[in-house]
């Protein structure tokens, strides 16, 4: 509970944060309300009957209540969250925590605006929030259904099938992509062309690389509605940008330690030169980190930078400790000077802004 607790004040936080409201709605809905809405998952929803013979359900999300609230008050513009109990007859998966009960907490904007600026607001709350709970690495996903729809247009679905190829497709998260052309073919009776030409598709990720890639697709680019799409996807990233939350392929790092400096050495034989600079920044109260092999090429060591966000690099190498200097990197500009030894503490403290 006291985890649960944290979590929720750090989305809380973060939802008011950006103007939102709450509101609530109850546990159940008239059953009428929820059918329909969710296609093949509507075999999930709790069914009940009340004594007055009215047929109800449980809430199966927090999105198809607050769309009914919004029609019953005739709210046209409202920015709200959401932090509620939702019920689904699914088989329970302990190991990820996944209760036929459990929390769902939704952010919605509703209205008339121009496209893509809510999406993006949207996106950087995920972002804050997952950053704010620290949870290491993650990778967020976006997708617009104008491009899948165009998608399964291309590759030869017919109409009748794009509800139900569509929750195939849906499973790529939790099942190889063999097993969801298995179910396509087998299953919903696609042909195995069509299948193998949204394996094309379906299989590539990226960001921005990945929407210019495919507005020069020959086919997906003739079609009106991918094409939109792919437009609207692209403007969602050029916000995106702006909110500081993309990086080369829409996959945002964060930094699981706090290393300032990784100390790396260009040449071999180097070893005891490395162990001593660490232990000189550690005794100065620098963190520091230094790779444990013998003789490391340069270049990986530079990638361990690159890959978990160390911003310096001080690399001795024989020329080097002949001078009485070390050569500082910098591994965003990639640029490199030489400090005197006994000044680079204060050099790294001064880059990484530490007093």
């Amino acid at each position: 509970m006291a985890i649960r607790e944290r979590v929720f004040n750090a989305i809380i936080t973060c939802f008011k944060r950006h103007g939102a409201e709450v509101i609530d709605t109850p546990v159940f809905e008239l059953k009428e309300t929820l059918t329909g809405k969710y296609g093949e998952d509507s075999k999930l929803i709790y069914d009940l009957k009340d004594q007055g013979g009215e047929l109800l359900s449980l809430r199966y999300d927090l999105t198809v209540p607050f769309a009914r609230y919004l029609a019953m008050n005739k709210i046209t513009n409202i920015k709200r969250y959401h932090i509620a109990k939702v019920y689904r007859r699914d088989n329970p998966a302990m190991t990820r925590g996944r209760y036929r009960e459990f929390y769902q907490c939704d952010f919605d904007i509703a209205g008339q605006f121009d496209p893509m600026i809510p999406d993006a607001e949207c996106l950087k709350i995920v972002h804050e929030i997952l950053s704010d709970l620290q949870l290491g690495d993650f990778l967020i996903k976006v997708n617009d259904r104008r491009i899948l729809d165009g998608m399964f247009a291309v590759c030869g679905v017919p109409d009748s099938k794009f509800r139900t190829i569509c929750s195939s497709v849906d499973k790529l998260d939790k099942m190889p992509w063999e097993e969801v052309r298995s179910e396509m073919v087998g299953e919903k009776g696609l042909s195995p062309e069509a299948a193998d030409r949204i394996g094309e598709y379906v299989q590539l990720h990226g960001g921005m690389d990945l929407i210019e890639q495919l507005l020069q697709d020959p086919k997906l680019s003739q079609n009106k509605m991918a094409k939109e799409g792919l437009e609207d996807m692209k403007l969602l990233f050029e916000y995106l940008t702006l909110f500081g939350i993309t990086g080369k392929a829409s996959e945002e790092k964060i930094r699981t330690t706090e290393t300032q400096v990784l100390v790396a050495s260009a040449q071999k034989k180097l070893l005891e030169e490395r162990l001593k600079l660490v232990s000189e920044l550690w005794d100065a109260g620098i963190k520091a980190e230094v790779l444990y092999k013998k003789n490391p090429k340069l270049l990986n060591q530079l990638q361990y930078c690159e890959d978990t966000g160390i911003p310096l690099v001080a690399i001795v190498g024989e020329q080097e400790l002949k001078d009485g200097v070390v050569k500082l990197r910098i591994v965003a500009t990639r640029e490199e000077v030489n400090i005197r030894r006994e000044s680079l503490v204060e050099e790294i403290r001064r880059q990484t802004s530490q007093p």
